[in-house]
């Protein structure tokens, strides 16, 4: 009888240590950690369209652009571009080709934490969130809690709608390189929106009078059609500490205009593009439990176990003397 509740009680101390450990384990959202959304060549570029880019009015980019496989582009004689522009080119054709790798990278990223259609007046921490389409009116902030590195991946199942003078706010070391949108038709942006995060749209991009971006819009199949608009390729900045970003502030990160000399009117179709130096991916956030504490958990209770049969033990020596 002594000896099997001995083992019983071994037994049980060891099945209480593993499930402690694997709730711990299961507790830990060190497996919602992933990596950036890659973009690839897409990367140099802020606008990226597949069917032509339309434009009215002075519009200023940072960044390359391009189309293709359509290579249709209008209005560029009030266009400002800071970078090359690879209209039809072999450039583009690549860029275009990791723009799918890209949006089905974004689209297939899980979890995903279902969200109500309108984004305005949120707070959002770092994720992924689904809608079967998104609207924005007033003000969106994605808030990193101090880790520059946080990424943001929004789903639309169907369309991004922003309406008039609405805004994404980025908060505590928030990075417009890091927030991405994958939007399953088109895209439209209200006039005076002032939008944040990298734009994979399947379809068509229409960016209204006034909008500006800090990040890129990238069409894999429509056209990107622009009014009067100011639009930023965003590069992450290097991480120096925690305390990145503060409260309040929008986060800008750091550009790196692709170009080099500002070119008014059309802008030049270069013969021959100098090699880019790829840029290096952030180093992923550490989001879990440290796995010392997961070891001492249970060494502990192992430790406790044979503190519990060694005195059921001198109990039953005890009894039987």
């Amino acid at each position: 009888m002594s000896s099997r509740l001995v083992t019983h009680s071994s037994v049980l101390v060891a099945i209480l240590s593993g499930a402690v450990v694997v709730t711990l384990l299961a507790a830990s959202p060190a497996s919602a950690a992933q990596a950036p959304v890659g973009l690839g060549a897409a990367d140099a570029f802020a606008v990226l369209a597949g069917s032509g880019i339309t434009n009215t009015g002075p519009t200023t980019i940072t960044g390359d652009i391009g189309t293709f496989p359509t290579p249709s582009e209008s209005g560029f004689g009030s266009i400002t571009v800071h970078g090359a522009n690879h209209r039809g080119d072999t450039v583009t054709q690549q860029a275009k080709t990791d723009l799918v790798t890209a949006y089905l990278n974004a689209a297939g990223r899980s979890p995903a934490n279902t969200l109500a259609v309108e984004l305005g007046g949120r707070t959002l921490l770092p994720g992924v969130y689904a809608s079967p389409t998104f609207g924005l009116t007033g003000t969106l902030t994605l808030d990193a809690k101090g880790d520059a590195n946080a990424q943001f991946v929004f789903q639309a199942e169907s369309t991004l709608i922003t309406a008039s003078r609405s805004r994404v706010r980025l908060v505590n070391g928030a990075q417009a390189c890091n927030v991405v949108w994958q939007v399953g038709s088109s895209a439209t942006f209200g006039t005076g929106a002032r939008f944040v995060g990298n734009v994979l749209a399947y379809t068509s991009i229409t960016a209204t009078t006034g909008a500006t971006f800090q990040g890129r819009l990238l069409a894999r199949n429509g056209a990107v059609t622009l009014d009067t608009n100011t639009i930023t390729r965003a590069s992450c900045a290097v991480q120096r500490s925690s305390s990145s970003g503060s409260s309040g502030s929008t986060a800008t990160g750091s550009t790196s205009p692709a170009g080099g000399t500002p070119t008014t009117g059309r802008a030049h179709v270069p013969g021959v593009t100098a090699p880019r130096t790829p840029g290096t991916q952030p180093r992923l956030p550490f989001t879990g439990r440290p796995t010392g504490m997961l070891v001492a958990t249970a060494c502990s209770l192992l430790v406790v176990g044979g503190l519990i049969v060694g005195v059921t033990r001198r109990r039953n020596e005890g009894n039987r003397s």
